[in-house]
């Protein structure tokens, strides 16, 4: 049903903007070294005519992580991810429907598989951006049209989520199961006061001071142990190899010592990635069982273990039943769809990984889905730096039950953040462990 309230995109415009990273990141079998920020800018208007508004996306563009090819160099995806990012603003430029966020970036969503297919024909590609790598090109965008709804209306995005402002129920989205749901029930109208920073440690990060093979000296902390002198941090995400068992114990030991050593009055919470990495999930059942009985103090410091094993779910289905007997284990790069969630519950995950770099609109969606199976939910990051990070922190605080937010921005690029911090200090600068989110409540995505 046409409301006046919808939305209608007049202009579109994206830049593109590289950043440096301070250290590697190494996730997986992949090590970053450098990123590139897509910006997004939107000028809508409501159907009548009566409201004008501005919107404004940013995100990693994250080719390494969205688009592991075996057949295309890094830097020929990151290239086609480009192409495909100014593909759909050129779309969404003259788009002529009108309508909620999510109804639009529906609709051009819609195109993205063909618009995939053409783009990988027309340069001679071997193969075309796989779903996960379209959602992350299309994430800006999608950002700033919520961002831009929200502030035509002069109110929060989470708050225009509701049947008035919405033109379909969720049933249009997910399944009939949620016939005459709205995504208000599943968000909160006011945000989390604060958030527990969940700090990463990659596979190459230095634990210890004897650890640091050359000191950068910029003044930011040199090993983990220093950064968790800064922030008093409480909540550590451990990246591990996954084919490397022994490699694995030893890093989850190492970081552990220098956790309790460094903070031992800290009540510790710990995540562990594998990033695909394992070939069954006897590997996940034999760690985990090493440490409850080994390690029962670190066992119990656990909160969850991520995406384990290989993304494509049709090819690798790998049954994580038994995995969450002991930890809740999110679904993450398979995670690109409901289709995908539904696979992913059935072979027995029992989390979901939110990341804003897959969009707004199926982050939302998704998030309402894990909350009606009763699943349990993160939110992530994919070394999200100024806006976006402000842009994950939002929607973290604005999800029940979410107590804490990865943001790694801070640690491999914190230059870009230096622009944004200046307004959102409280959201940038960690204490005691937590960042303050209580002031994202303003018209749009929340700052």
């Amino acid at each position: 049903m046409a409301k006046a309230t919808d939305l209608q995109i007049k202009d579109v415009t994206c830049a593109f903007e590289p950043i440096a990273f301070r250290t590697p990141l190494k996730f997986g079998d992949r090590v970053q070294k450098t990123a590139v920020l897509v910006n997004v800018d939107v000028v809508v208007e409501s159907r009548d005519g009566k409201h004008k508004g501005q919107g404004y996306g940013s995100m990693p563009l994250g080719n390494l992580w969205s688009w592991p090819s075996t057949v295309c160099t890094p830097d020929q995806t990151e290239a086609a991810m480009k192409l495909f990012v100014e593909e759909i603003v050129n779309l969404a430029q003259i788009c002529t429907e009108a309508g909620h966020p999510i109804d639009l970036v529906y609709h051009l969503a819609g195109e993205y598989p063909h618009l995939a297919k053409t783009l990988a024909v027309r340069n001679k590609m071997p193969e075309a951006l796989p779903a996960l790598a379209q959602l992350v090109a299309a994430s800006a965008l999608d950002a700033a049209l919520h961002d831009a709804f929200g502030r035509m209306h002069q109110m929060s995005s989470y708050d225009v989520l509701t049947k008035k402002y919405m033109t379909f129920d969720l049933s249009e989205y997910l399944d009939k199961s949620f016939a005459g749901e709205y995504l208000d029930k599943y968000t909160l109208r006011a945000p989390a006061e604060t958030l527990a920073l969940y700090h990463l440690v990659g596979a190459v990060d230095p634990l210890t001071a004897g650890d640091v093979a050359q000191k950068i000296g910029d003044g930011l902390p040199e090993h983990l142990g220093e950064w968790i002198v800064r922030d008093q941090l409480t909540h550590l995400k451990i990246k591990l190899k996954g084919n490397d068992p022994e490699w694995d114990r030893a890093r989850i030991l190492g970081v552990d010592q220098v956790a309790t050593t460094t903070a031992p009055q800290t009540q510790w919470h710990y995540s562990l990635d594998f990033n695909e990495q394992c070939e069954s999930a006897d590997v996940v059942l034999s760690l985990l069982n090493f440490l409850k009985t080994d390690h029962p103090a670190i066992y119990e410091r656990i909160e969850y273990i991520e995406q384990p094993t290989h993304r494509d779910l049709a090819a690798h289905a790998i049954s994580m039943h038994e995995v969450a007997k002991l930890k809740p284990v999110v679904i993450d790069e398979s995670l690109v769809d409901y289709d995908a969630l539904v696979a992913a519950r059935d072979l027995g995950y029992s989390g979901v990984a939110i990341k804003a770099c897959k969009g707004q609109t199926e982050s939302l969606l998704l998030a309402a889905a894990a909350q009606k199976f009763g699943m349990f939910l993160c939110v992530q990051d994919l070394t999200c730096p100024g806006a976006s990070f402000l842009h994950s922190a939002s929607l973290a605080a604005h999800l029940p039950g979410i107590k804490a937010v990865e943001g790694n921005g801070r640690q491999y690029c914190p230059a870009a953040n230096k622009i944004w911090a200046r307004d959102y200090p409280e959201v940038f600068t960690v204490k005691n462990g937590v960042i303050q989110t209580a002031g994202m409540n303003g018209p749009g995505l929340g700052f």
